[in-house]
């Protein structure tokens, strides 16, 4: 009677100790690692449309209810955003597991058997009671190992650090799909066009090819003229199949990303939209002056960076903890007795309560390579950091300057392409009224188709321009 209580104090003096010493944590606490960073970003105010209020739905900038549609259609349906959603489950469930190692383990034990024993096995005979028992046993069992070092602790931050980092990589995925989804749409329009334009000078060069073999049955001109006409005509014939090979691809590329079916893949047509993309062309997504650069340390990609260092930060304090001694209390409390009845009686009453420790003596340097492993882990993720936000910065430095050129470009293109068609009208009432030849006026259709062409390209380059702009910024 006076063992008992003397054993509870004990394990009672034991639990206070822990709970006073729980507030040592082995390993170095995280401290984001100092970067030089400009004050703003270069840039001028924007002096036409400006991207809209809700940045989280940039791409509306665009105004094409389509593109809207399609957006919202990847982000739903996408094949990798719906694997890296279950790799932010993964790790929320990992985060679980971790942290329960900080508890206490609890179970119920429960056991019901029946012995025989041999009646010619000693030289004395056995009562009759005494050669079959029963024992039945049910006890309540736990057992916690006290996180006296933060060894838990520290692999319970990890798993926290691991858990932020998948849902940065979820948000990581999701910009890049959008951005994908949006550069994809505008490059498959790019290649409608494309087709469009060489279809319409494919019908003029055969009205011209028609045109030219009733003057040369007319005796007004040359075979040789008939033959410049005709191969101005195959030569635009022979870029038709490709303009329309890449705008198969280019849908092809769009559904994957939307997440389509094979099915669908090849029986659903990707929609259109009907109006013209003058909003694309016009659209500007200038930094405003003044905008603070350390904004740009939300990037998704910079945060799933940071938390990997975080986490390895915190493993240092793990391996550490290995070299302290690990205490574990383990007991059991409950009843056993040989008749089932009896069980939940005070007699049968049967308990236990221990304590262990277990302190590592020599382990061949193995708890050494541990600490240092994950030292040298450490400080090779904060120099990846380090340079992933220098990577992010120039990402933003170049796309600034790309969407300013591409906007540069795309008027000059426009002015061009305006020139060349003014030029193509005066060169052909010029060769009507045998001021020219025929080879002007078809190298100056020549050069009016490829102005067009490029001007296509022009336009898409630029929204692409800021669609990787808005990439960039990790809006």
């Amino acid at each position: 009677m006076i063992k008992v209580p003397a054993c509870k104090g004990i394990h009672l003096r034991i639990l206070v100790l822990a709970f006073f010493v729980a507030g040592c944590t082995i390993g170095p606490d995280y401290k984001r690692p100092e970067v030089d960073l400009p004050k703003e970003y270069p840039g001028t105010q924007a002096t036409t449309a400006t991207a809209p209020a809700g940045v989280d739905r940039w791409w509306t900038l665009f105004d094409d209810p389509v593109l809207d549609r399609m957006v919202d259609e990847a982000l739903a349906a996408n094949h990798d955003l719906r694997a890296a959603a279950a790799r932010i489950e993964q790790a929320r469930a990992q985060f679980t597991v971790t942290r329960s190692d900080q508890f206490p383990v609890a179970g119920i034990e429960a056991e019901r058997s029946r012995t025989r024993a041999s009646e010619k096995a000693g030289g004395f005979p056995l009562p009759p009671e005494a050669i079959q028992t029963d024992t039945n046993r049910l006890v309540l069992r736990a057992s916690w190992e006290l996180d006296f070092w933060g060894k838990y602790r520290r692999a319970t931050e990890a798993a926290m650090a691991d858990l932020f980092a998948s849902e940065s990589s979820h948000e990581a995925v999701r910009m890049s799909l959008v951005a994908e989804v949006v550069r994809a749409y505008f490059a498959m329009r790019a290649a409608d066009r494309r087709v469009e334009l060489l279809a319409r000078e494919m019908e003029g060069w055969t009205k011209a090819l028609e045109l030219q073999q009733l003057r040369l049955d007319a005796g007004a001109v040359s075979e040789v003229d008939l033959r410049q006409v005709e191969a101005a005509a195959r030569g635009t014939e022979a870029l038709l199949p490709l303009a329309r090979q890449d705008r198969t691809q280019q849908e092809g590329a769009l559904s994957i990303l939307l997440g389509r079916s094979p099915r669908a893949i090849f029986e659903t047509p990707v929609e259109r939209s009907d109006k013209d993309e003058q909003a694309a062309r016009i659209a500007s997504a200038e930094v405003p002056a003044g905008l603070p650069s350390d904004l740009l340390l939300r990037r998704p990609d910079l945060r799933e960076a940071e938390a990997r260092l975080h986490a390895a930060n915190a493993r240092i304090g793990v391996a550490r903890a290995a070299y302290f001694p690990s205490i574990t209390l383990t007991g059991y409390y409950g009843g056993e007795s040989q008749a089932l009845g009896d069980l939940f009686t005070n007699p049968a009453r049967t308990w236990n309560f221990g304590a262990g420790l277990l302190q590592p003596l020599f382990a061949g340097g193995q708890i050494r390579g541990g600490v240092e492993l994950t030292e040298a882990r450490t400080r090779e993720l904060g120099e990846l950091y380090q340079k992933a936000v220098a990577v992010a910065f120039r990402d933003v430095r170049d796309n600034i300057a790309a969407q300013t050129n591409a906007r540069e470009t795309l008027v000059a293109q426009l002015a061009r392409e305006r020139a060349l068609s003014r030029t193509a009208e005066l060169t052909r009432l010029r060769y009507d009224n045998g001021a020219v030849s025929l080879f002007e006026v078809l190298d100056t259709e020549r050069l009016l188709i490829a102005a067009r062409l490029e001007a296509i390209e022009a336009a898409r380059a630029r929204s692409t321009a800021i669609v990787n702009l808005y990439l960039a910024l990790g809006l």
